[in-house]
C-alpha cells in the first residue's frame, strides 16, 4: 500500500504543479483584465449598465457570470478549427485573446456580482472550497526548489531594471537630456 501512494504522488505531482501554473496564470489574467475593465467603466453607457448588473438577484447574476465563457466558445472552436487547418499562428492568437478578453469580463462580473451571488449556498461553498484548493496548489508550488530560484532570478531582474530606470545613465534621463539639447537648440 505505501508502495502505491508513493507511486501514486510521483506521477500525480506534474498535474499538480502544473494546476499551479495554471492558476496563477489565471490569476495573473484576472488582474490585469480586472484593471482594463475597470478603466474602461469611465465611459457612462457602462457605468450605466454596471449599476445594471449590481441590482441584478442572485440567480440572474450567475447566469450572467456564465454568459462569456458560453459566448466565447464558439470562438475558441474556430480557434481550434483554424490550428487545425495549419494556421497556428492566427488560432494562438484568437485563444490567447478569447482567454485574456473572456478573464477581463469574467473578473469584473464577478467583482459586481460576488456579494449577491455568496447569498447563494452552494456557491458560497464551492467558492470556499475551490479557494481554499487554490491555496494549497500554489504553496505546494512555491514550496519547491524551482519556485525559488525563479522568485531570486525575478528579484534580480527587478533590481537591474530599477537600476536601469533611475539615475543619470538610464534611458529616461538620456532621453530627457536629449530633449533639452534639442529645446536649446531649436530656440536659437
Amino acid at each position: 500500500m505505501k508502495h502505491f501512494r508513493r507511486l501514486h504522488r510521483w506521477l500525480f505531482a506534474p498535474l499538480v504543479y502544473l494546476a499551479a501554473l495554471l492558476l496563477l496564470l489565471e490569476d495573473w489574467l484576472w488582474d490585469l483584465g480586472a484593471a482594463l475593465m475597470r478603466r474602461l467603466t469611465a465611459w457612462p453607457p457602462l457605468a450605466r449598465l454596471e449599476q445594471w448588473i449590481c441590482r441584478l438577484g442572485p440567480y440572474a447574476a450567475l447566469v450572467l457570470m456564465v454568459l462569456p465563457a458560453v459566448l466565447l466558445f464558439p470562438v475558441k472552436l474556430l480557434a481550434l478549427w483554424a490550428l487545425a487547418n495549419g494556421h497556428a499562428l492566427l488560432g494562438l492568437t484568437v485563444i490567447v485573446l478569447a482567454k485574456v478578453v473572456g478573464a477581463a469580463a469574467v473578473a469584473r462580473l464577478y467583482l459586481l456580482t460576488r456579494p449577491v451571488l455568496l447569498t447563494i449556498v452552494w456557491f458560497a461553498r464551492l467558492l470556499g472550497w475551490f479557494l481554499a484548493l487554490k491555496a494549497r496548489w500554489i504553496a505546494r508550488l512555491q514550496a519547491t526548489a524551482a519556485w525559488r530560484q525563479v522568485q531570486a532570478l525575478a528579484g534580480r531582474v527587478r533590481r537591474w531594471r530599477q537600476r536601469a530606470s533611475s539615475g543619470p545613465r538610464s534611458w529616461t534621463g538620456r532621453f530627457r537630456r536629449l530633449l533639452k539639447r534639442f529645446r536649446a537648440r531649436w530656440r536659437t
